[in-house]
């Protein structure tokens, strides 16, 4: 790709960018979320058009356009986007041809279409059975269906945009095991990651972009995960985690013998008798393996879990009733959720009609808004963030990642809250925006808030929480110091070890 330059309504997302993929090798894309790496790749797979950008794509050094993704994927080319592109009530052979069924007289050959399925299954190492419907398989499962379909495609380049966000530890060595048997064949392979340790695990060659300009490609062995990050945020960045001297002050949470149960199966219980306490000022860290019934303690007890749930909590000293977010939103309670497209964000509104959604009565006046409030706000908040917006008109959905969790998190602060739960507060997010958050999260406590962390990354546990909890199968099983806090010690009793 030379020269690749990409503009958009008061934004330029790509700056004269070149990038130099070699056949059969992994090549790592990294940069800070709003560098450019998504869009860049949107051009690759023809998602943004011959004459949509300027600059030229040549593929064993003939140039190429593209209309559209057909005419990418008949040059080999495929993508598999951070938002799985499945359709989730066909069955997997379906997803895996949809609009390439094999046909005899423009009739579908089932039995043909569901053997080959299950042959691309085979490759990529799932077996399950093609006839399957895909709402029926956890997201490491989809994710191996989008690379079977990539394959089915006759892929020479294959481009995975954050593959392993959502995956469990188990998925992700299955699917590190498929790409370094894929570069065996000889396909080639654009990994789109934040992750270092994998970006070095799996990576031949690294190119790093910044601020929609291509900084630097090098080989892995040539470089090293801090070099990487301070070419991905164009400084030195000596702690991940940034250091505070925090004092935490009265108790301000208390839940007592609470139980939570599944909505589906009502004898199944999600949280099993937690009793825990939160004080102004501090970070509390739950750890835990995805399943364990963290999510489900942040959701219930800000109101918006279904399953039925008993128990007490009390706020200051005062005992609360919470039967709906409302009521957790009046309690001073708000909720970052681990799927912010879902359950954080309206995509299709713009980021100032976000950032005002939980507070509308603050810029309200006898059910009339204050559109004047609304933009002095919402202005605010961006400023604070320092979230990376063309304006405050923007579509929340034209984000990227960071940015989009900096509106949610603008959304609830506004809110002013005693109490704010972070579920998965940085998940696919760069080295530079997280260590935002993390200020951020540092001058809230200062400010007396008190935050409950929710994450899967034990450094981020271990960098950031005064203390440890540590659940699994819904029972909090070990409460550590941060200096007492070890991975190790975390991981063994989330895994059982420590009961």
């Amino acid at each position: 790709m030379d020269q690749i330059t990409k503009e958009f309504p008061g934004v330029k997302a790509l700056d004269r960018v070149t990038f130099k993929v070699k056949k059969g090798e992994i090549h790592a894309l990294c940069g800070e979320n709003g560098a450019g790496k998504s869009t860049l790749m949107k051009v690759l797979s023809g998602l943004y058009p011959t004459g949509t950008y300027s600059g030229e794509i040549r593929i064993n050094g003939t140039p190429v356009h593209f209309r559209n993704i057909k005419d990418a994927e008949k040059a080999g080319i495929a993508i598999i986007h951070q938002e799985l592109a499945l359709v989730k009530d066909l069955t997997i052979g379906e997803n895996i041809f949809l609009g390439a069924e094999p046909k005899k007289y423009g009739v579908i050959q089932w039995d043909q279409l569901f053997y080959e399925s299950s042959e691309w299954l085979n490759a990529v190492g799932l077996n399950v059975a093609p006839q399957t419907k895909i709402n029926s398989l956890g997201i490491g499962q989809q994710q191996l269906v989008e690379i079977a379909k990539a394959l089915s495609k006759n892929t020479k380049i294959l481009i995975l945009d954050e593959p392993t966000a959502a995956l469990t530890e188990s998925e992700v060595e299955i699917l590190m095991g498929i790409l370094e048997e894929l570069r065996k064949k000889g396909v080639t392979c654009i990994y789109i990651s934040h992750k270092m340790p994998e970006v070095f695990r799996l990576a031949d060659s690294i190119t790093v972009l910044r601020d929609g300009k291509s900084i630097a490609t090098l080989s892995k062995d040539e470089t090293s995960e801090d070099e990487i990050i301070s070419l991905m945020v164009g400084r030195e960045l000596t702690e991940r985690y940034p250091q505070a001297e925090r004092t935490p002050k009265e108790t301000i949470l208390e839940v007592k013998n609470y139980s939570v149960w599944h909505p589906d199966m009502p004898k199944m219980k999600v949280n099993d008798n937690i009793s825990f306490s939160l004080r102004k000022g501090e970070i509390l860290g739950i750890a835990g393996l995805m399943g364990s019934g963290r999510s489900e303690l942040a959701t219930s007890l800000f109101g918006a879990y279904e399953g039925k749930r008993e128990g007490e909590v009390w706020i200051e000293g005062k005992k609360v009733h919470i039967r709906n977010v409302q009521d957790a939103i009046n309690e001073g309670i708000a909720l970052v959720t681990e799927d912010r497209k879902r359950f954080g964000l309206v995509l299709s509104m713009d980021v100032k009609t976000n950032t005002t959604l939980a507070s509308l009565k603050n810029i309200s006046k006898w059910g009339v808004m204050n559109h004047n409030e609304e933009m002095k706000s919402s202005q605010q908040f961006v400023q604070k963030l320092k979230t990376k917006t063309a304006s405050l008109e923007t579509k929340v959905g034209a984000l990227s990642g960071g940015n989009q969790q900096k509106v949610v998190i603008a959304k609830w602060l506004m809110s002013k809250p005693k109490i704010l739960i972070l579920d998965e507060p940085t998940r696919g997010i760069d080295v530079g925006a997280k260590y935002e958050i993390y200020q951020l999260m540092n001058q809230l406590v200062n400010e007396g808030v008190a935050i409950i962390m929710i994450s899967s990354e034990l450094p981020e546990i271990l960098g950031m929480s005064d203390r440890i909890l540590v659940m699994n199968e819904g029972r909090f099983v070990k409460e550590l110091t941060k200096e007492e806090a070890t991975q190790e010690k975390i991981m063994s009793a989330a895994t059982g070890g420590g009961k």
